[in-house]
């Protein structure tokens, strides 16, 4: 009996110092209650986890010490991770909008060398899930919660060209524009002007 709690337990071990995710601290804020005998502080944080191959979270956390907060933040996150697919493994397939509440932000694929072209909390994003090119554009609320869950919301409607020949029921060489096609185009183009 004592071998299988011991099994258990180092199960239990390995899947929490998982080193393949990296996480990003967002923000922390300090938070008080007022109660009978006056306030008590207690601390916020707001944290991304990632594997920076294509997964990514974000949780917070709330408790009376600053490192217990993100502990808690980061175990949050570990437990609602996306898996978004990426082009190339370094950018997004397409354009895309995402909303949460007041804030909208715009997320554009990049040609490569672009870099990570974003703001606060969501380059903490694109970096925790690997993206190398990306241009985004915060609009609206600058709450790092919201920009965060708006950043999140755009991720999730992305689809690779994969998913959406899978659900047409074609071949993803139907979907794919043929670059040898644009080629001989822009080539007729030129002739003709």
């Amino acid at each position: 009996m004592a071998r299988d709690d011991n099994r258990g337990g180092n199960r239990r071990n390995q899947r929490d110092e998982s080193p393949e995710f990296a996480d990003r601290l967002v923000a922390i804020n300090r938070v008080s209650k007022t109660v009978k005998g006056g306030k008590r502080f207690g601390f916020a944080a707001l944290v991304v986890v990632g594997d920076q191959k294509g997964r990514v979270g974000f949780g917070k956390g709330k408790a009376k010490e600053v490192p217990e907060a993100i502990r808690k933040a980061t175990e949050q996150a570990k437990r609602q991770m996306i898996r978004v697919q990426l082009r190339e493994g370094r950018t997004l397939h397409h354009d895309m909008e995402g909303r949460h509440g007041a804030g909208k932000v715009v997320m554009r694929t990049a040609p490569e060398g672009t870099g990570i072209i974003a703001g606060g909390p969501m380059r903490a994003v694109f970096e925790m899930l690997g993206i190398k090119d990306v241009v985004s554009k915060s609009i609206g609320s600058q709450n790092p919660y919201n920009m965060i869950r708006a950043t999140m919301d755009g991720l999730k409607k992305e689809s690779s060209p994969r998913a959406v020949a899978q659900r047409r029921g074609k071949k993803v060489a139907d979907i794919l524009p043929k670059r040898e096609d644009h080629v001989e185009s822009s080539a007729q183009l030129a002739e003709e002007a």
